[in-house]
């Protein structure tokens, strides 16, 4: 690297990262926020084993060194990539208040990812969806999970668009729910203020809805005073609550279907009893994105125009191809051939 044509500063690691989640608070999502905090203090600590106090003298093989121990610590992919790239945006930062050599964050390489990395492997395909909304449906009604399963399949939403929703945003004679973003009450949208819109709604989400708000909801009020669609008896569904309700209908046993993996209930380790998170070491549950993904194959399976699904569920068309669509390529084939004459 070259020389500097400014002196470099000490800068300690943990103020450093310090320093940088101060001065992106507001202009990221609180998710965004907490998980950069998240991958930066497994930075921090790898700075700690090492006697590193100053980033100062960092170069480019410090950065591969890195690379290498959170491929030791067995990430996937997908999570190196996630983790390399908070780190190079961080050191852009440090970079930008003379921590860091300049040409510092370009010396860090993400691994490339295949096109099922990048898409993920967890999704709920339509089929599924309607099992376990079936079974809701015919054995817990209109319960809580019922209507959270059922809201999160029918529009695709992010699960924190989901636990934003309050009563007053769900217009039930006209059948949509309007999505606002409310940092300043603890209930952020991905996108912000670009989040916020309007999703229509079919009939049976409309009734599920309304039923279980009539007969099952709590009637509690969050920290702020606002009274949230799914809630707790203690206010607002937090996201652990919703994704542990996630975990849990998703089991295979917990949808009328025998256990795949020839589990017997009373010593399996995902039933319920241990912890609320205990459903998540069953191999088939999955968390709230998922159904996201599902609910967007699916609409897309269905041809609806990519714009469409786009603008519904708030996603870019190029994020959307890359990173939801789970359609194999035979299936796009079969659903091309559908439009085409005499084929």
């Amino acid at each position: 690297m070259t020389e500097p044509q400014n002196p470099l500063e000490p800068l300690e690691p943990r103020t450093a990262v310090e320093m940088y989640l101060n001065d992106r608070r507001g202009e990221v999502s609180s998710a965004t926020h907490q998980s950069h905090g998240y991958r930066l203090e497994r930075f921090v600590e790898w700075c700690d084993e090492n006697a590193i106090e100053n980033l100062n003298p960092l170069t480019g093989r410090d950065i591969q060194s890195y690379k290498i121990s959170r491929k030791r610590d067995g990430l996937v992919p997908t999570s190196l990539k996630g983790q390399l790239d908070t780190l190079r945006v961080f050191l852009r930062f440090c970079a930008s208040i003379n921590g860091v050599h300049p040409e510092l964050p370009e010396t860090v390489n993400s691994p490339s990812l295949t096109d099922d990395e990048k898409r993920g492997t967890d999704v709920i395909r339509n089929r599924r969806a309607d099992r376990i909304l079936a079974h809701r449906s015919k054995y817990d009604y209109a319960s809580r999970k019922h209507a959270q399963f059922r809201l999160l399949w029918a529009t695709g939403m992010r699960m924190g668009a989901a636990r934003s929703i309050d009563l007053t945003d769900l217009n039930i004679k006209n059948q949509y729910v309007d999505l606002h973003h409310r940092p300043e009450t603890e209930t952020p949208l991905k996108n912000n203020v670009r989040g916020e819109r309007e999703i229509a709604l079919d009939t049976q989400t409309v009734n599920v809805l309304r039923d279980y708000i009539d007969e099952n909801r709590e009637n509690s009020t969050d920290d702020y005073g606002r009274e949230p669609l799914l809630t707790t008896e203690f206010g607002r569904a937090s996201d652990n609550s919703v994704r542990a309700w996630t975990y849990q209908m998703t089991r295979p046993c917990m949808a009328g279907m025998e256990c795949p993996h020839g589990r017997k209930p009373e010593t399996c380790e995902a039933v319920d009893g241990v912890s609320r998170m205990s459903a998540s070491k069953c191999p088939d549950s999955v968390a709230p994105h998922a159904i996201r993904r599902g609910a967007i194959t699916h609409h897309l399976a269905q041809d609806t125009p990519t714009k469409v699904v786009s603008d519904r569920m708030n996603v870019g068309m190029d994020v959307l191809e890359e990173h939801y669509d789970a359609r194999s390529e035979h299936e796009k084939m079969e659903q091309r051939r559908n439009h085409l004459p005499d084929i």
